[in-house]
């Protein structure tokens, strides 16, 4: 790819040319301290205007070169106000405020307390700074930069999934995607309208696209790794996401981004594919002194095929003729802003769109196969799932002092439209005058909070008392809208008819449904010492499809030494069956060992399922702890372990799917003309353990700093219990069978451990990361195990600041391409070498990035 030549080039010939820039800016160091003249460890400082700037370590103090002679230093953390200082040279001593002073506190997720910081939530929370992480890394989405930042996350691109192509899977702790909950500047974000059928992640669950919102309007992601029904409602028991957009002001951020990957695997010549590139601007406007912003961001990704089928495994040598990640373009604009009232209360909203086209491929037909019309496709084809996505959301409040209380009034609105095409495809029903390309309908879902919440601080009780309570009401829709009728039509009872790669929906599986939601919380926290925290939650929900819920939280926080903290949790969760899962119904083409099989997915309650017994689905509900500390191991070390425990029961999972010559049920699926059925069900209880380890290290030099980071996450998840009923009453290993359950437990490896080397030193940076993913257990279609080994990927990137605004970055992730364990295609999910497991099978991805800041 001669393209791809020019285009690292580029940015090499501006580095070597960049080197006779003169040193500028002066050696700037001191000390930030809380008001109590404690030190803040992990205080970020950057020189205002620059991508230049670095944290404090175990003492606070600080080492930073500026580039420019008249800097000025913007210091922040959470808890506390931001403050702007001049650069004045060493010895600088900078007292923070806290910021529970006004309406603009920072809330970290998992605490309604306006005076809690990260470092003691009873509740372990990842804190990520994604300036940070995306001026020094590979990937581009939310989802990869997460999946190779946060050990407890996990999130790989699906390939041969169909929708799940279009949208990541994403999920915490090995729990399902649907068991996670976001939240966008603390407010529920909506879901995907999409169910995910196929892939070894996500089978069976609807899930959040947390790919909607660009990187570049995330000042933050706060990962609360512990069950939070009881705080923030259904979802929530896996943990919580939230995604702070940012909040900066005169200042201009732009970005164009390139990357390509090492192709590996592939029938041509072309040395590079799946060419990514991404371009946005970000910028801050500042409106009179009484901090009212407004923040916008613009953002364009293009993302092309990978070709990943000239694996020399299988009995003809190929995977697949075409075979690899799908070509996307995603567009978005993302809004945050605020505007003052008064010194006491301020206007919020926030929101975006996101419009996303997708080309996926479908399974290969050759020549000779009986859905091919040689007269249109001689030699075969790939038909082409595409998809037109759009996905909006808008949030507005208002948040005011009452007396001592402090209000907030919201309401909250959000939509994600999935609607499927499909083109070099055929009815093969048709004959030769079938068209190639086909309208095959969708879905969408749609979500309307409104939600009031009031916060007081009582600090004469004890050492400080928070009280927060309040309610919310939620309303959701659910449709599934059909395609054209050649999409679906079978016009020769002696043929399977409909569009190949992706039968379109039919109008028996048209449906609207909608449901409302009622809630009501209380939540407490009281500092009974200024070592001591005892908090608790109690959350009651009504739905209107399947009735009510109550659940609660407790948790404590012991500074046994300035030190060293214990802290621990219990509680009790739930989540709600989503409507697309109790909706969703279509009659789809498998692709078992090879060979096309057309699957009826029956919806919960239809007459199908009622005939064989499967009862409607009610929520999951879940019992939970955490037990863990955080430690100050000297100046500039610290330490957190954390280990939980997870039982999930009535667990909604997409069964096995059942043939038509099934001796119970055979007959019913003969008259439906269909080959195999399947369907949603409260059918599994698992139990999760895990450990969840932190080690960092901040060393700071003369004129560099030099920070390394080890997380890992540990985590078994077993089924303990499989329940049928009806028409299927024991026969456990035919409803929810060993493949199934294998895929359920493959939502994360056994092991994800990240060791990372951050280094700083005047205008250059580098970034080494190892990433070590545990072995992944799958089963194929026989029952018979595979076995994916261990596998450890390496990141380097390096860093250089061409002038005081403009930053440029080169280097790879997965430096060694690396690929999973190689399978013979007609054993995986996917009909390629390997399923989507560990890292991705893409191999080697080398880009180059360039970033402006003003």
């Amino acid at each position: 790819m001669q393209g791809m030549k020019s285009t690292l080039l580029v940015p090499l010939i501006c580095l070597s040319a960049s080197v006779a820039w003169a040193q500028s800016g002066r050696s700037v160091s001191g000390q930030i301290l809380d008001q109590q003249g404690r030190p803040v460890i992990g205080a970020t400082v950057v020189e205002k205007g620059t991508n230049n700037g670095t944290a404090t370590g175990g003492d606070g103090r600080f080492t930073l070169r500026t580039r420019t002679e008249q800097a000025r230093l913007v210091v922040s953390s959470l808890g506390y106000a931001t403050q702007e200082v001049g650069a004045d040279g060493e010895g600088l001593s900078i007292k923070l405020a806290e910021s529970s002073t006004s309406l603009d506190a920072v809330q970290v997720v998992g605490s309604r307390s306006q005076n809690r910081s990260v470092t003691d939530s009873p509740s372990p929370v990842d804190i990520i700074d994604l300036r940070e992480v995306t001026t020094k890394t590979g990937q581009l989405d939310v989802n990869q930069l997460l999946q190779f930042v946060a050990p407890s996350f996990n999130s790989n691109r699906q390939t041969g999934s169909d929708g799940a192509d279009h949208v990541d899977p994403a999920s915490l702790r090995g729990l399902g995607p649907d068991q996670t909950l976001v939240l966008v500047n603390g407010k529920r974000q909506h879901q995907s309208a999409l169910v995910n059928l196929f892939g070894s992640r996500g089978r069976g669950n609807t899930g959040t696209d947390l790919n909607v919102i660009p990187a570049a309007a995330i000042e933050r992601i706060e990962i609360l790794r512990d069950g939070a029904a009881a705080q923030y409602g259904s979802d929530a028991i896996a943990g919580v996401i939230n995604i702070v957009l940012k909040t900066s002001v005169k200042e201009l951020t732009a970005n164009v981004n390139y990357g390509a990957y090492d192709a590996k695997y592939r029938f041509d010549n072309e040395r590079f594919d799946g060419g990514n590139f991404n371009a946005n601007v970000n910028y801050g406007l500042g409106l009179g002194e009484k901090g009212s912003f407004v923040n916008l961001t613009l953002d364009y990704n293009k993302r092309e095929h990978t070709q990943r089928a000239n694996v020399p495994v299988g009995p003809d040598g190929l995977a697949r003729r075409e075979y690899g990640d799908p070509e996307i373009s995603n567009a978005s604009a993302y809004l945050n802003s605020k505007f003052a009232l008064s010194d006491k209360a301020h206007v919020y909203v926030f929101g975006g769109m996101n419009k996303r086209k997708g080309d996926a491929y479908a399974w290969t037909r050759k020549a000779d196969d009986e859905r091919n019309v040689p007269a249109i496709y001689p030699n075969g084809f790939d038909p082409i799932i595409t998809s037109d996505i759009w996905d909006a959301s808008a949030v507005a409040g208002v948040r005011t002092a009452l007396g001592e209380w402090e209000l907030d009034l919201s309401n909250n609105f959000g939509s994600n439209r999935f609607h499927y095409g499909v083109r070099n495809s055929l009815n093969v029903s048709l004959g030769a005058s079938s068209p190639r390309s086909f309208d095959a309908g969708g879905f969408q879902l749609q979500q309307d909070v409104v939600s009031l919440g009031l916060t007081r601080n009582y600090k004469t009780v004890l050492q400080g008392f928070n009280l927060a309570a309040g309610a919310e009401w939620r309303r959701e829709w659910y449709s599934l809208f059909a395609g054209e009728e050649k999409s679906y039509r079978n016009y020769d009872p002696d043929v399977t008819g409909g569009s190949q790669g992706f039968p379109g929906f039919q109008p028996s599986d048209v449906i609207k449904a909608q449901r409302d939601n009622f809630g009501a919380y209380l939540d407490a926290e009281l500092s009974v010492t200024q070592r001591w925290l005892l908090a608790a939650a109690l959350r009651f929900e009504n739905y209107s499809d399947f009735g009510s819920t109550l659940n609660y939280k407790a948790s404590t926080r012991f500074n046994v030494t300035d030190f060293l903290t214990v802290r621990g949790t219990f509680n009790t969760g739930f989540r709600a069956p989503s409507l697309a899962q109790v909706n969703f119904n279509s009659t789809f083409t498998n692709f078992v060992g090879g060979n096309a099989v057309e699957v009826l997915l029956a919806r919960n309650n239809s007459a199908v399922t009622k005939k064989l017994g499967i009862p409607s689905l009610k929520q999951e509900t879940s019992t939970s702890a955490n037990l863990g500390f955080t430690s100050r191991l000297g100046k500039s070390l610290s330490l957190t372990v954390d280990g939980y425990y997870i039982k999930v029961r009535d667990r909604v999972v997409l069964t096995s799917q059942f043939s038509s010559d099934d001796p119970v049920i055979g007959s019913d699926l003969q008259a439906l003309n269909v080959n195999q059925a399947q369907f949603f069900a409260n059918a599994a209880d698992t139990r999760s353990l895990g450990l969840d380890v932190v080690l960092n290290h901040v060393a700071t030099f003369s004129s560099s700093r030099l920070s390394s980071t080890l997380a890992a996450n540990f985590n078994d998840l077993t089924i303990d219990r499989v329940q049928t009923s009806g028409r299927l009453a024991g026969r456990e290993d035919d409803f929810f069978g060993p493949r199934e359950q294998a895929f359920v437990k493959a939502s994360a490896p056994p092991s994800k451990i990240n060791l990372t080397f951050d280094y700083q030193v005047s205008k250059f940076g580098l970034l080494l990361r190892f990433v070590r993913f545990d072995k992944v257990m799958l089963r194929d279609w026989d029952g018979e195990p595979m076995r994916y080994d261990a596998r450890i990927t390496t990141d380097l990137t390096a860093s250089y600041a061409l002038t005081p605004h403009l930053q440029l970055a080169v280097g790879s992730s997965n430096l060694f391409n690396v690929y999973p364990t190689l399978f013979d295609p007609q054993r995986t999910e996917t009909g390629g070498a390997w399923d989507p497991v560990q890292m991705g099978s893409n191999g080697r991805f080398i880009f180059t990035k360039l970033q402006a800041r003003f």
